[in-house]
C-alpha cells in the first residue's frame, strides 16, 4: 500500500486522471455522446440504403411501365382494381395482415 501512495499522489498521475474523467464525462464531445451519435449514424445509413433500394425498384417499375403495355395492364389491375368489360373481380382480404 505504501508503495502505491507515491504514484497516486504524483501530480502527473492526478492530472492524467482528471483529464480522462473530464474527457469521458464533462467535455462537449464526451464518450457517451459520441457513442449515441455513432449509433444514430448507423441507423441513418441503414435507412439511406433502404431508400436507395426503393428508389431503384421504383425506377425499374417506371421504366417497365413506360415501355411495356402488359406491365401497364398488370399495374392497373393490381393497384386500381380495373377490369375489362364483362369481367368480375373478387377481392379477398387476408385477415392475418390486419
Amino acid at each position: 500500500m505504501k508503495k502505491s501512495i507515491p504514484y497516486i499522489t504524483n501530480k502527473y498521475f492526478i492530472a492524467a486522471v482528471l483529464f480522462i474523467v473530464w474527457m469521458l464525462f464533462y467535455d462537449q464531445r464526451d464518450y457517451f455522446q459520441q457513442k449515441e451519435r455513432r449509433d444514430e449514424l448507423k441507423k441513418l445509413e441503414q435507412k439511406k440504403a433502404y431508400y436507395e433500394q426503393e428508389i431503384e425498384k421504383t425506377k425499374k417499375e417506371l421504366n417497365d411501365l413506360q415501355n411495356n403495355p402488359a406491365a401497364i395492364e398488370k399495374y392497373a389491375r393490381e393497384r386500381y382494381l380495373m377490369k375489362k368489360d364483362g369481367e368480375d373481380i373478387f377481392i379477398i382480404e387476408d385477415s392475418a395482415k390486419n
